[in-house]
């Protein structure tokens, strides 16, 4: 493979050539081809060119992507070309049923909802779309090294923060710092480790260039992660203080646990499909109902909210054939992961970890808390939506092989041990209770210890076992370096909440996070699939999807893999 030519006039990064190849030949699909060359640079204008100009293409082979089945029959469907551009209402005010809680500084977020209504204020650099394709958004473009070890940011110049200054190379620098200052506390830490604070570079006013300690493919990706929201340059680190963000709207109310209502600007930078400025809405009010859905849903159906922010099971099956609503899904890599601290007992022994992981009964567990939808999982942290998923064999339900591996673990008359989920979320909790009767019969005496979704949040980390649902991330390689990895002290980062740290995983994760190959890529992850499910610390029954719903009157509505609240460009049409 010979990845030094470059056609400099279209051709982003030296790697593009071997990608068109590999796509006239079949051997990458064409979501896997689109996702690599805009990742790499490539303009997506560039990349559509080329594929209008490959009339036919080999089918790709089916094991390249294994993507699941109901993706075909979920997803959002998107607009034929030659369907006229709507007519687009301007005004009105939606409101949104979803979480208004404490925030300080966004880099420290930790939980989904608290960035929803924060988003609309500020932005991020990226943005992965509903197709997991990421895109630049505050940047115009990005640039990376043959080895992917330096990454040039070009921000997009004009750029008004709602205080009225320009968004410069200082505001991103600033908020990079922040991430890596570990007083802070943000998960940005362990997601970038690979890049030192030193090594942020100011070109000029709107260039940056990132050089990475090691080669990594993922930093696009990163940057949309949902703390990675950036500030303005004089941030002093409470959001609700200094509302300062670039966003389509202004905050101008925030009252914890009660409603987060904001106004259009009328001088946003960005315009709608039909040309116009956005946002197309006059006002957006977050109501927070509290964690349980039947709330929720009851006020979507009695007209009070219109959207539901992060809709669950609880409005999939109290909605999903009335025809007065909208109920858009697609497939992601979002799961339910029962974790086990192994710094802690019993968990420190890998045969305990092993039976627990034996006592899943996949198939009854995904019927029982997510009516069969989604892909079933194995126990290793990457789902088949992801291009280095390797498929393997789905464990089968073996209580007796579970008793026999407590018994060598020195529990010939079983184990009891507490599980902590959270008592609102129905999907976590059905989880659990399913798990609860499966694992009798290998052993287990499992209670489970619901609480309150939010009080789980502030333990999280720090229980011995328990349900956390881990959000969907567009490559494969994030989830792990976010949940698997050390700093570089070799002290679990901030979000490895089972501490679990593995000397050959990781190792393979670092060659991974450098392979442009994807077929390589998929062969090292074969081998990583195989130390997690084997030695590691969580138990994975099966991957989730991403739900959005609300009335028919919210136009343009969008169900995103990462759950992530897309009302920049909505509209609202009277019945």
């Amino acid at each position: 493979m010979n990845i030094l030519k470059k056609n400099k006039t279209t051709d982003a990064h030296p790697y593009v050539p071997e990608l068109k190849d590999l796509y006239r030949q079949g051997r990458i699909s064409r979501r896997e081809f689109l996702r690599m060359t805009t990742l790499l640079g490539l303009s997506a204008t560039s990349a559509g060119l080329f594929l209008a100009g490959c009339a036919t293409q080999p089918a790709a082979v089916p094991a390249a992507t294994n993507a699941p089945a109901a993706a075909a029959a979920t997803a959002v469907p998107t607009k034929a070309p030659t369907q006229p551009p709507p007519t687009i209402t301007r005004g009105g005010h939606l409101r949104v049923a979803g979480a208004v809680g404490r925030v300080d500084h966004p880099a420290r977020f930790s939980w989904l909802a608290l960035s929803q209504p924060i988003r609309l204020v500020a932005e991020y650099l990226t943005f992965t779309g509903t197709d997991n394709i990421t895109r630049p958004w505050l940047l115009e473009k990005w640039e990376a090294s043959e080895d992917v070890k330096t990454w040039t940011l070009y921000l997009r110049k004009g750029i008004k923060f709602n205080n009225g200054d320009e968004l410069q190379s200082a505001d991103v620098i600033k908020t990079m710092q922040d991430w890596f200052n570990k007083e802070v506390g943000s998960s940005m830490l362990g997601l970038m480790s690979y890049l030192q604070p030193t090594n942020i570079e100011k070109v000029d006013d709107y260039t940056i260039k990132l050089h990475l300690d090691s080669g990594q493919i993922t930093v696009p990706d990163n940057l949309f992660h949902y703390p990675a929201q950036i500030m303005h340059r004089n941030f002093e680190g409470d959001f609700i203080k200094q509302p300062i963000g670039t966003g389509p709207f202004t905050l101008k109310e925030y009252a914890e646990s009660e409603r987060a209502v904001l106004a259009a600007r009328k001088d946003y930078w960005k315009n709608g499909e039909d040309g116009s400025p956005l946002p197309y809405l006059d006002q957006i009010t977050y109501i927070d109902l509290g964690g349980e859905e039947t709330p929720q849903v009851a006020a979507l159906q009695a007209g009070t909210v219109d959207v539901v922010s992060e809709a669950k099971t609880g409005a999939y099956q109290a909605l999903k054939d009335d025809p007065k609503f909208q109920f858009l899904i697609v497939p992601n890599g979002s799961c339910n992961v029962m974790r086990m601290r192994v710094d802690q007992e019993p968990w420190t022994d890998v045969r305990v970890r092993q039976a627990l992981k034996l006592c899943q009964d996949r198939e009854k567990m995904r019927s029982l808390a997510f009516f069969g939808l989604g892909d079933l999982g194995a126990d290793f942290h990457v789902s088949p939506i992801h291009p280095e998923y390797c498929q393997k064999p789905i464990p089968k339900y073996d209580p007796e092989k579970a008793k026999a591996l407590l018994a060598e673990a020195g529990h010939p008359n079983g184990l009891q041990v507490e599980l902590t989920v959270g008592s609102d979320v129905a999907d976590n909790l059905a989880m659990a209770e399913a798990l609860k009767a499966s694992a009798a019969a290998g052993g287990f005496d499992i209670k489970l210890n619901a609480i309150p979704i939010n009080s789980y949040w502030n333990v999280w980390t720090e229980v011995p076992f328990g349900v956390t649902n881990w959000l969907h991330r567009p490559l494969g390689t994030m989830l792990p370096r976010l949940a698997y990895s050390a700093d570089a002290d070799g002290k679990p980062v901030a979000w490895n909440e089972s501490r679990w740290v593995d000397k050959e995983f990781s190792d393979l994760l670092t060659e991974a996070e450098r392979t442009l190959d994807v077929e390589k890529r998929r062969a090292i992850f074969c081998k990583m699939e195989d130390i997690q499910q084997e030695r590691g610390s969580v138990a994975i029954s099966f991957f989730l999807a991403s739900f959005a719903t609300g009335s028919k009157k919210v136009q343009n509505l969008k169900a995103h893999p990462s759950f992530y609240n897309l009302l920049d460009d909505v509209w609202l049409k009277e019945a």
